[in-house]
């Protein structure tokens, strides 16, 4: 299967929302290739490089489906797009108008895991936090009681580093993200009764 490939500096999951500012043109032609088809793009954390220019990824990612579009006042093309199922880059190549077209692999989805109890504080922490964050998860559908999705809204929302995404991404196991996203939620919270 070959897709545009669009490298980030965020890592988007399955089931989570991706709003873009679209301003390139390669990209601006990638957007509407994908609108007038119906079809998705891939989305890959950058390992070097940036978002505007020449970047190396990584090979674990996620296929985006646009869910919205509007023109912001500035001009620029406003994009919500949700993250669909993960992927390896087999290869890619650089066109001539500089989009990145990737050979991929589908990668079989977690199956789904019934959140255990000693999880459910975590479902609670998320559904209050998800309700203040506004419109941006308000169309999406929210399962509280599945553990990989609790697990990918957590690494969405929490103040982690690139590569803690990205191995959430790439763990299978999901009760490993849970425990990961726990860990590091713990963290969060013992840095803050640390603070004056």
């Amino acid at each position: 299967m070959q897709v545009p490939i669009f490298p980030l500096g965020t890592v988007l999951y399955p089931g989570g929302p991706l709003p873009l500012r679209i301003f390139e043109p390669r990209y601006l032609d990638m957007i509407s290739a994908c609108m007038k088809s119906d079809s998705p793009f891939g989305v890959l954390l950058i390992r070097e490089g940036a978002e505007t220019g020449p970047a190396t990824t990584h090979e674990i990612g996620t296929l985006a489906r646009i869910s919205d579009w509007y023109q912001g006042s500035d001009g620029l093309l406003g994009v919500t797009a949700v993250g669909d199922q993960r992927f390896r880059l087999l290869a890619s190549e650089r066109q001539a108008d500089g989009l990145n077209v990737g050979t991929i692999e589908l990668l079989q989805p977690s199956s789904e895991l019934v959140l255990p109890e000693e999880f459910k504080p975590l479902a609670n922490i998320l559904a209050s936090v998800l309700d203040d964050l506004g419109k941006l998860y308000d169309a999406l559908d929210k399962n509280y009681d599945e553990a990989g999705w609790v697990a990918y809204r957590f690494a969405e929302i929490l103040p982690i580093t690139g590569q803690q995404k990205q191995q959430c991404l790439e763990t299978e196991d999901p009760l490993e993200r849970l425990q990961l996203m726990r860990e590091v939620l713990k963290s969060v919270r013992n840095v803050q009764k640390a603070e004056p």
